[in-house]
């Protein structure tokens, strides 16, 4: 008998956009299994969803509202934070999540074939449940401090849609380095932790001399987090340049991201 040779041929989008539609079942699975196994065996659940958050607001009101006394545009500080927190800790949990979503599902990768492309779009699906829920937190904060957002939060969003692009490009690339480099789990909380202070959660953009503000927008998710802000705050000005920067960022990362994943997922079952 002749020897038959199988050779993978190449997909176009289209059908690439189709097999991701016939497997969705698959991805609705997938996010609910991270979020179970995420609190499981916790006694607090997916409280823990609402703590985080909190705490984290808590100590950036306390070091930056009151010891550094940082201005607030003129709204209570704790929502001043908070605003800033919760599309951030969105884009963290996301892109932690992501880059490790191959290497943690790697069972299913060696025993079933499914688009490889829903293990890190599953991810960035469940920590957007957990923005959700903190959502949650943000309204009892306003309701508390009778605070009455403008009309602006009805575009929110679309900077969550953006901070969804970031978190999933930057996070094809970090998940596939993943797979060859298992140094990659031990960089990205190093790279969280850097950006968060690169980052305008705990103060304004407003404090950044302007001669650097355009330099300091390079990073996507400046524009995401001050886009939060234009929303629930009225007195926040939206620095467009930095809007602009981060969008073409955020969706050249994403193309590339998607690139790069593509180029090697079919070496993902004999590397992992």
């Amino acid at each position: 008998m002749d020897n038959i040779t199988i050779i993978s041929g190449k997909v176009s989008k289209k059908e690439k956009l189709k097999e991701m539609w016939d497997y969705k079942e698959v991805l609705y699975f997938l996010a609910w299994k991270d979020i179970i196994v995420r609190y499981k065996q916790t006694k607090l659940g997916i409280i823990w969803a609402i703590l985080n958050p909190v705490f984290s607001m808590i100590i950036m009101t306390f070091i930056f509202g009151n010891l550094a006394n940082m201005p607030s545009n003129g709204v209570p500080y704790a929502i001043l934070v908070f605003s800033a927190i919760l599309p951030w800790n969105f884009f963290s949990a996301a892109l932690s999540g992501t880059s490790n979503s191959l290497v943690t599902n790697s069972h299913l990768l060696k025993k079933i074939y499914f688009p490889r492309l829903t293990l890190p779009i599953s991810s960035v699906i469940t920590s957007f449940i957990d923005l959700l829920i903190s959502f949650g937190v943000l309204t009892i904060l306003m309701v508390a401090f009778l605070y009455v957002p403008p009309i602006k939060i009805v575009f929110l969003p679309l900077f969550i849609l953006l901070a969804f692009i970031i978190a999933l490009g930057a996070g094809l690339i970090l998940a596939t380095m993943n797979v060859k480099y298992r140094d990659v789990r031990f960089v990205v909380p190093f790279i969280l932790q850097f950006g968060m202070y690169i980052s305008p959660v705990g103060y304004t953009s407003e404090v950044i001399p302007e001669g650097l503000r355009f330099l300091y927008s390079m990073n996507p998710m400046v524009g995401v987090i001050e886009g939060f802000r234009w929303c629930i705050i009225p007195t926040t000005e939206l620095y467009l340049p930095g809007l602009i920067v981060s969008l073409m960022v955020g969706i050249l990362v994403l193309v590339l991201g998607i690139k790069y994943f593509h180029k090697f997922e079919n070496t993902f079952a004999d590397l992992i």
